[in-house]
């Protein structure tokens, strides 16, 4: 994944999740590399179609969730559009993560 940017990464799981192509290992070094990269460079878009990615693959990515969910939360969902926030909303209800500050936001 050297050399992806945030949309790359983005349209990257999203194309994998819409095909229901199981990719455990690239799901996990996507996630790592996002989480560890700060989410920087992602915009709401990437955010939202990363974060519905993993939940309709049925992915784990608790760490993912947790810097979504902040990085949209502390910048005050700035840039959402009505799509990326109902995305958003649907894939942590769809995964089942907890996210009381990313709710109240919205």
């Amino acid at each position: 994944l050297a050399g992806f940017n945030p949309q790359n990464l983005s349209n990257t799981v999203w194309a994998y999740a819409t095909a229901g192509v199981a990719a455990d290992a690239l799901y996990a070094a996507v996630a790592e590399a996002a989480v560890r990269g700060g989410l920087a460079g992602f915009n709401p878009q990437n955010l939202s179609n990363t974060v519905w990615a993993y939940a309709t693959a049925g992915v784990a990515a608790d760490a993912l969730y947790a810097a979504v969910a902040e990085a949209a939360v502390r910048g005050g969902l700035a840039g959402f559009k009505p799509q990326d926030l109902a995305m958003t909303v649907w894939a942590y209800a769809t995964a089942g993560v907890a996210a009381d500050a990313l709710y109240a936001a919205v």
